[in-house]
């Protein structure tokens, strides 16, 4: 194994391996909810924050765990992720009771957390820059691939061997992936120092925790004065931040507005929240759709999905690929336009008693617009980013990427629940009922691709190589 230490290709295996499981554990947990439920004798509510711990966690530490690997290097905290992650696995696969489960989804949170900066940072230091497309395909593959295939992996395992197991699952993964972080990743620095700005942290995590609850409970709450009093605290403690890191621009600040200088990282950056927002705009009510109005069990409605993760697999690595030899801005145009086709066709093929089959067409072309959005995404963001600033930029973007996922879950489960009781106040079955609800629910992705195709228009044409390579500036690698 000594000869794959410091290889580009194994370490980007091995990140791989941590970001698929955090992503994975955002989707998978929402097919378990019923079977939750009955077996911790838990309430909606209860097992609803099983969901939504989770994912507030982990947005609100991410700016904060970025920061933290240029102080003490991304493969310890990637590691220690991996570690958290796990034990936090199998805490929730053992889980007595509704209060466990959720405290230790949270702890997966700052698992997560902990771990998926370190990706980006890790593949910008290991990979030059005329080859992170490629890498950058296969990442960006794994993330969609997480987050397509949550639904048909957990329906798989919660109707075989229980809801348990979507937890479990991720100990044999964690283990190897803990095991190669020590074999095969290289101790890189990224060359930032200094100390730990805790003030700029603590304001940070308070807007990141007041804007996020509030989007993710705000239906619960019927978006009541106390929801509008957390967005209104999380908008003014924005604004403290970026006054507190206007400040700290020249002593080492969590985020670099230097980050922003550069057009495709700040547009890129916008991008992957409107992407976000898509997916989850469309895999949340579709997935309802087919269980509530279709009425096909988990597995099943997680395998309509399926097609859509495969070409999305096959796809992403080629698309990176092409990416590093014609820049991504037509590639990003491309799939986004396959992704809105393929949304409108589920929307008008879908039925009161529409055949499961009438999907796969569509789900294809959705998938092909993943594979094609997924890998030029990230590498035009990142590709002219110096690895000095690696830690932050990905902190920023994967922040940006949850919170966008957030709002999408947000606005449509709103927007969901809304619709529906109008149109069920009006007579209609519930089977019209919710067909007619997706019909309107599709709007908000259909309109979220739409701006991301016109903002690719401000992406700039490609660059050979960024400016830390062409000035011969490279990852400084400290002996593991």
């Amino acid at each position: 194994m000594r000869k794959w230490a410091g290889n580009p290709w194994a370490v980007l295996v091995t990140v791989a391996l941590g970001f698929f499981m955090t992503l994975l554990d955002l989707t998978i947990v929402n097919i378990a909810i019923p079977e939750m439920i009955d077996s911790l004798g838990a309430t909606l509510d209860q097992t609803l924050w099983v969901v939504s711990g989770y994912a507030l966690v982990l947005a609100v530490l991410l700016i904060s765990a970025g920061r933290l690997a240029d102080l003490w290097g991304p493969r310890r905290l990637f590691a220690g992720g991996v570690v958290v992650f796990t034990l936090a696995s199998v805490a929730c696969g053992l889980a007595p009771g509704a209060g466990f489960l959720i405290a230790a989804r949270a702890l997966q949170g700052l698992g997560a957390a902990l771990l998926v900066p370190q990706t980006m940072t890790l593949i910008i230091s290991v990979f030059p820059a005329r080859r992170r497309g490629t890498a950058m395909g296969v990442w960006g593959m794994v993330a969609g691939l997480a987050t397509l295939s949550g639904p048909t992996l957990g329906g798989v395992l919660v109707s075989t061997v229980g809801w348990r197991w979507i937890f479990l699952v991720n100990v044999p993964v964690g283990i190897a992936a803990l095991l190669l972080t020590w074999l095969v990743v290289p101790d890189v620095r990224t060359g930032r120092t200094g100390r730990f700005d805790l003030t700029g942290v603590l304001i940070a995590t308070g807007a990141l925790f007041c804007l996020t609850f509030a989007l993710q409970e705000g239906r619960h709450y019927h978006w009541g004065a106390g929801i509008w009093a957390l967005l209104a605290a999380g908008a003014a403690l924005t604004g403290g931040f970026l006054l507190h890191q206007r400040g700290k621009q020249r002593r080492e600040p969590l985020v670099p507005f230097a980050l922003f200088r550069d057009r495709n990282f700040a547009v890129l950056t916008v991008m992957v929240a409107l992407v976000s927002m898509a997916m989850i705009g469309l895999v949340l009510p579709f997935n309802l759709y087919l269980q509530s109005v279709l009425h096909l069990s988990a597995v099943k409605a997680g395998m309509v999905l399926a097609p859509s993760s495969l070409v999305s697999m096959c796809v992403g690595p080629w698309a990176g690929r092409l990416s590093d030899r014609i820049g991504g801005r037509y590639l990003l145009m491309a799939g986004l336009a396959c992704y809105a086709a393929g949304m409108v066709a589920i929307v008008l093929i879908a039925g009161p008693a529409t055949p499961w089959f009438a999907f796969v067409p569509a789900t294809l072309v959705t998938g092909l617009g993943v594979g094609l959005v997924a890998a030029p995404m990230s590498t035009e963001a990142m590709r002219n980013v110096e690895p000095r600033l690696a830690g932050a930029a990905s902190g920023v973007n994967n922040t940006v990427r949850q919170i966008g996922s957030v709002i999408g879950a947000a606005a449509v489960g709103a927007l969901l629940q809304g619709r529906l009781a109008a149109e069920l106040a009006r007579g209609a079955t519930y089977a019209d009922a919710f067909v007619a609800t997706l019909h309107v629910t599709a709007v908000l992705p259909i309109a979220a691709v739409v701006i991301g195709a016109l903002g690719c228009l401000l992406v700039r044409g490609h660059v050979a190589a960024g400016p830390a390579e062409r000035s011969g500036a490279g990852r400084e690698t400290a002996a593991a």
